[in-house]
């Protein structure tokens, strides 16, 4: 059986950025996805199309068709005052180098790390975590599986994020914006 739509894929894999590992995806919770369905980066799934069980995968991606370049206009500040809740911030979940998750005017999912917090603002940088960042990945295909009716209807519920993010709230595959394996 070979990687094509519709498949249940189990994956290993090391991601490195700059030479450095970043990330390691082993055996024992490997990154298991239906491929074709938009959950991982278009690259990556151009890169282990057609591969089978046992075949191992070595392949650059450009930040171009990552996440593209660090944009300096993602880095926002935020009224404090739309982070409290009866008048309080939780500073558990707002915090320098908290990741929060949030909703843009247009109901759109978006996560932020904290960068900074002064009396009036909350600066947050919302460009991905690997923006900027040209990717290298080394890993290998661990199984194929045709994908039930009910995985196909609902999607995986993958528990672990690929690729850099450690939100794993972001990473329910029910919501697109979320995608988890090499796209959170």
């Amino acid at each position: 059986m070979i990687i094509e739509k519709n498949k249940v894929v189990s994956l290993t894999y090391d991601l490195a950025v700059k030479g450095n590992t970043i990330e390691s995806v082993t055996d024992i919770q490997p990154l298991k996805i239906i491929f074709g369905t938009g959950t991982l980066l278009p690259k990556f799934e151009e890169n282990i199309a057609g591969l089978k069980v046992g075949d191992k995968f070595n392949f650059d991606i450009k930040k171009d068709e990552a996440y593209g370049d660090f944009r300096e206009d993602n880095v926002v500040e935020l009224p404090k005052n739309i982070f409290e809740v009866e008048g309080k911030i939780n500073e558990d979940v707002v915090a320098v180098g908290k990741t929060v998750p949030m909703l843009d005017n247009q109901g759109n999912r978006l996560t932020g790390i904290v960068l900074e917090i002064s009396d009036e603002t909350v600066k947050m940088d919302f460009n991905h975590p690997l923006a900027g960042d040209d990717l290298s990945f080394k890993g290998e295909v661990i199984d194929i599986r045709e994908a039930t009716e009910e995985e196909l209807n609902a999607g995986l519920q993958n528990s672990d994020c690929g690729c850099g993010c450690d939100e794993k709230e972001s990473c329910n595959p029910d919501e697109k914006e979320g995608n988890c394996g090499c796209g959170c």
